[in-house]
């Protein structure tokens, strides 16, 4: 209840353009800004940047 609003559920999109994603929980208090992470696209076989989609 409360805690679902501070913390929701985001899903991270991949910008290499391949489908892959992440699922993950951010602090609406510390970032209220979209989420971006440098992660390992398994399709694209290496470390690029993925966006918060909504």
């Amino acid at each position: 209840m409360a805690r679902n609003d501070l913390r929701p559920v985001v899903t991270l999109r991949s910008t290499a353009g391949t489908r892959s994603g992440y699922v993950t929980r951010k602090n609406r208090r510390n970032t209220p800004d979209r989420l971006e992470l440098r992660k390992f696209d398994a399709a694209a076989g290496r470390h690029v940047l993925f966006r918060e989609a909504r």
